[in-house]
């Protein structure tokens, strides 16, 4: 029997997955969008769904919003969804929240 003064314990190790990239392994890393469609069937006959949301409680008189995921400038809208649209087909545009 071990009395418990005696026993030895070693540290719990855990992983979570693989450790964090080095330097250069970031600047080898790629990203690949594939170019498919977001909107499967939202007002199809229009070339470019675009909404507007008009609301008293904002600083700018107008800002859009992407919506085809695409934008370099999260939230907001910078104009990628014209290239997205004409890679696939798609017809996604901005909300647009406009002051009232």
């Amino acid at each position: 029997m071990v009395s418990m003064a005696s026993a030895s314990v070693a540290p719990a190790r855990f992983s979570y997955g693989r450790p964090p990239f080095s330097a250069s392994e970031k600047s080898r890393r790629t990203v690949v969008v594939r170019a498919e469609a977001i909107n499967p069937g939202i007002r199809k006959t229009e070339d470019k769904v675009v909404d507007s949301v008009v609301i008293a409680e904002l600083n700018k008189p107008l800002t859009a919003y992407f919506r085809c995921w695409r934008s370099g400038t999260f939230p907001l809208c910078d104009g990628s969804h014209v290239k997205h649209n004409k890679a696939t087909g798609d017809n996604v545009g901005p909300l647009l929240m406009k002051k009232q």
